[in-house]
């Protein structure tokens, strides 16, 4: 009894044991198996989890934190933050005055963290690599960023930088916010154009920079060369009256000791003279001769006083004198001091007459040059095109002149052969008689030969001919000598006979023979003597 109450409790004991085990290893199993389906997300990273029971939406979006994955009916995705770095090399964009420009330009971008901008790339980027979320990008910011230059001009482009990235930012940010990307960061490394028009207003604004410190410095010169001229005169006349102060009071001094000592000794001596009066009075009351003693004493007294008298008015006029030069020293230190000041301001006036004349000279210059710079383009347009009219010209002329000249050229080929053609044929008529070929070819040339003769004569300028003839045939052939003279004229001539005879043809017969009688001509003088009255 005691044993199977034993057993029982052991047996009681085993199961508690094994039905705790169980529990444990239960929980176990479930605390693994949702360990391993809850996933946590990176802070680099969005947490995308889809299936069924997400939400209303395809797919839920987490970043920062967890989610619970239900096994069997959902399942989960990464998308990545990290910066995508594309690289645009806009060439050729057109601006709002039609000018081409090159923008090259890296964008920094990455997926927005925003509920919508996550449920959006969730939609349209999960599962995509960086090489193509990258190409997508690109292909959206080169619509944008020609759509933006197109709305600018080229000064608002280079001048106005904030504008532009402020556009770029607008334009190229909402639409790829459409996908689920924001824009980071954009750098526009350089703009450029085709025809050089950004560089031209470069150099503009640098010139006008130079001209406008030119301008500045001339004008700080202008007020440095015043003001020193300005102290100097300053300087100059304070100078001048401290010396004439100094000069005046010298001059005073002077002039008072010299009063003083010219007043002693007159007392001196005006007592001496008093003290000699009263002791020649004494003498001359007890002498008698003292009286002409006292005359000479007076005498000298009168010389003493007169000069003493002279030397103070010396003494005055010389301190006069010396005042006066003084005045003089003054007014002529004053004078210069008044022409340096008056030559500084002329100078300094001078100056900025000059460098306004030069800077007006500039503005001309600038302005004649850019426009005989634009003439001489005009000009050398204009000249090319004439020359390029001058040379089509020259070779449509010269192509005529080619066609002429074979066309001659053939007519004379054709000429020449007809007549080859025709001079063989002679010669095969003139087989059994080669002889005769020659006389028909002078045949031929007969009426060239006759009007050859004909020059011979036609040019002859013969002014007056005078024949003597006695009617009577003095030639013997019973003519008379006006007809000998024409016969021998006539036979003058070349002979047709002879001339064929010394080519080698004889003539045939009923072109006529010459005999020797008519082979020899007469010859008559035409500068006959006219006879005398």
């Amino acid at each position: 009894m005691m044993l199977s109450e034993m057993l029982g409790l052991m047996l009681a004991e085993n199961e508690g044991i094994i039905v705790a085990v169980i529990l444990i290893g239960l929980l176990v199993f479930l605390a693994l198996f949702f360990a391993q389906r809850y996933k946590r997300c990176p802070s680099n990273k969005i947490l995308v989890v889809f299936g069924k029971g997400v939400g209303g939406g395809a797919s839920r979006t987490i970043h920062g934190g967890g989610a619970l994955i239900l096994p069997l009916i959902q399942d989960y995705a990464y998308l990545s933050l990290e910066p995508i770095t594309v690289e645009i090399d806009l060439r050729g964009a057109l601006s709002k005055k039609n000018i081409r420009v090159n923008v090259p330009a890296s964008f920094t971008i990455g997926i927005g963290t925003s509920p919508h901008m996550m449920g959006s790339a969730a939609e349209r980027l999960l599962g995509l690599d960086e090489g193509t979320i990258r190409k997508q990008a690109e292909d959206i910011i080169l619509g944008q960023l020609r759509l933006v230059i197109a709305t600018l001009a080229i000064e608002e482009i280079n001048q106005d930088r904030e504008k532009f990235l402020n556009l770029i930012n607008e334009n190229v940010a909402s639409e790829l916010n459409k996908i689920g990307l924001e824009v980071i960061n954009v750098n526009i490394r350089d703009i450029t154009d085709e025809s050089g028009y950004i560089e031209a207003i470069g150099k503009r604004a640098a010139a006008e920079a130079i001209n406008a410190a030119k301008v500045e410095v001339a004008q700080e010169e202008k007020k440095g060369a015043a003001g020193e001229a300005r102290e100097n005169r300053e300087r100059v006349v304070a100078v001048s009256v401290e010396q004439a102060a100094a000069t005046e009071g010298k001059k005073k001094a002077e002039r008072d000791q010299r009063i003083a000592v010219a007043r002693l000794e007159a007392e001196g001596v005006a007592a001496e003279a008093a003290a000699s009066r009263q002791q020649d009075v004494a003498v001359s009351r007890e002498r008698a001769e003292a009286e002409a003693g006292k005359k000479e004493a007076q005498r000298n007294q009168r010389v003493a006083l007169a000069g003493l008298e002279a030397q103070a008015v010396e003494g005055e006029n010389t301190a006069k004198a010396d005042i006066a030069a003084r005045n003089a020293a003054l007014a002529e230190a004053e004078a210069e001091a008044m022409r340096k000041a008056q030559v500084a301001r002329v100078e300094a006036q001078r100056q900025i007459f000059e460098k306004e004349r030069m800077l007006e000279t500039a503005k001309l210059e600038k302005e004649v040059i850019v426009q005989q710079e634009i003439a001489k383009k005009r000009m050398e347009l204009e000249a090319e095109a004439q020359a390029e009219v001058t040379r089509r010209e020259a070779k449509g002329e010269a192509d005529a002149i080619l066609l002429k000249y074979e066309a001659e050229a053939e007519g004379i080929r054709k000429v020449l052969h007809a007549k080859a053609d025709g001079y063989t044929k002679l010669v095969l008529a003139c087989a059994e008689r080669p002889d005769i070929a020659p006389t028909l070819l002078l045949i031929e040339k007969m009426p060239e030969l006759v009007a050859e003769q004909v020059k011979a004569v036609q040019n002859l300028k013969i002014d007056k001919i005078t024949v003597w003839d006695s009617g009577n045939g003095a030639n013997g052939h019973g003519n008379g000598g006006t007809a000998g003279f024409l016969s021998s004229m006539i036979g003058a001539l070349p002979p047709i006979h002879e001339l064929a005879r010394q080519a080698g043809v004889e003539l045939p017969g009923f072109l006529g023979k010459l005999n020797d009688s008519e082979k020899k001509g007469v010859v008559v003088d035409t500068k006959a003597e006219k006879p005398r009255a």
